[in-house]
């Protein structure tokens, strides 16, 4: 088989909000935005990179779902622990500092992990885990 992760997935609870931080604070590309309202559907990624799409979803637009799971999906997200997502760069420390400029939260500075990954964490505006992990030469 030749699989590739194409598109992944995070909600959003506000797409301005949404676009800002992956647009203009991660610098992601807009490949698509859908919808009206708060009911957005945006397709982003790494400029040059239009293999690999995260798609920032509604999460009230699911017709299938509760007003009781919504309201639970809603929570977690206020949380931070419904939806997160690992990015990668070569500079940590370049990609840290100006994130941190920003008004993201941040959840954890650069550091070592005791299990060999340097990484750092911060919250998008809807809750979401973004960890940043850096890369080395000898790795792709």
């Amino acid at each position: 088989m030749d699989l590739t992760i194409h598109t992944s997935s995070l909600p959003h609870d506000d797409p301005d909000a949404a676009l800002a931080f992956y647009r203009d604070v991660l610098g992601f590309e807009v490949r698509s935005d859908v919808g009206h309202g708060r009911t957005r559907w945006i397709t982003v990624g790494p400029a040059g990179r239009p293999d690999t799409s995260l798609l920032l979803a509604p999460v009230a637009a699911a017709p299938s779902i509760t007003n009781s799971e919504r309201s639970t999906v809603l929570e977690m997200m206020a949380k931070g622990t419904y939806g997160w997502i690992v990015l990668a760069t070569r500079d940590l420390d370049a990609t840290f500092d100006r994130v941190q400029a920003t008004d993201a939260e941040v959840v954890q500075e650069p550091i070592l992990q005791p299990y060999g990954v340097r990484d750092c964490a911060f919250r998008d505006p809807a809750g979401n885990l973004v960890r940043i992990r850096e890369l080395h030469s000898d790795i792709g």
